[in-house]
């Protein structure tokens, strides 16, 4: 992978009010936001979270897992028929499986450095495309669906995915249930879900937050 600057300069996004009306400016870091590099790095990432999502639960009978079969079906010799030690065997109808799948674990871990470069690579394609919609507030009164849907619908989204903060509970259970977006703890943020929805929601508070997480970490990798 080449090398990337150690430098980035902040990055000035569209803040909006929770009525999708402009604001002003608000100036996140370059670091997270405004980062360039191979893409290819974005495939890695996702290839690993969808191997680490697989169940790996497949399982089939070998013959040693087959019941019966413990009697020679007939003599060695003089019967004119083949030899046969076992109606268990994997020639036989109702017989054991060869190299059939059986229980794994497919998940694997790419370097941490290359993560969180691939992290910041998302958030700043979404960041450059306009497809990031950062807004003052997302809090609600109480954890109920129906303001929740209000409030998207007067952002104006329709697949998105919201990232909250810890003040933003009752957001969180308000759209936790909500069928065409997701809602995301900061911890919680992955390139996967970030590429996968057409636009990100999230709060001054937590692009802030989402900075501290990676800012410090992301240049680390840059420079390595």
């Amino acid at each position: 992978m080449p090398k990337a600057s150690a430098h980035h300069s902040p990055v000035k996004v569209p803040l909006y009010s929770a009525a999708r009306e402009r604001v002003g400016d608000f100036e996140v870091a370059g670091a997270v936001f405004g980062r360039e590099g191979d893409n290819s790095l974005l495939h890695e990432a996702v290839r690993m979270q969808m191997a680490n999502r697989r169940r790996g639960n497949a399982s089939t009978k070998t013959k040693g897992f087959i019941s019966g079969g413990g009697k020679k079906p007939w003599r060695q010799k003089g019967t004119g028929r083949a030899r046969a030690g076992s109606t268990r065997s994997p020639l036989w109808r109702h017989g054991g499986t060869i190299f059939g799948p059986q229980p794994r674990d497919y998940s694997y871990k790419m370097p941490k450095k290359a993560w969180r470069h691939a992290l910041c690579l998302a958030l700043s394609d979404r960041a450059k495309n306009g497809k990031l919609v950062l807004v003052e507030s997302l809090e609600l009164a109480e954890p109920k669906t129906k303001a929740a849907v209000a409030v998207l619908g007067a952002l104006g989204v329709s697949h998105a995915l919201i990232i909250v903060g810890d003040e933003d509970a009752n957001f969180f259970r308000a759209a936790r249930n909500l069928a065409k977006h997701k809602v995301l703890p900061i911890a919680g943020l992955n390139v996967y879900d970030v590429l996968n929805y057409d636009e990100i929601v999230m709060t001054t508070s937590a692009a802030k937050a989402i900075e501290a997480r990676l800012s410090e970490k992301a240049k680390a990798g840059a420079e390595a």
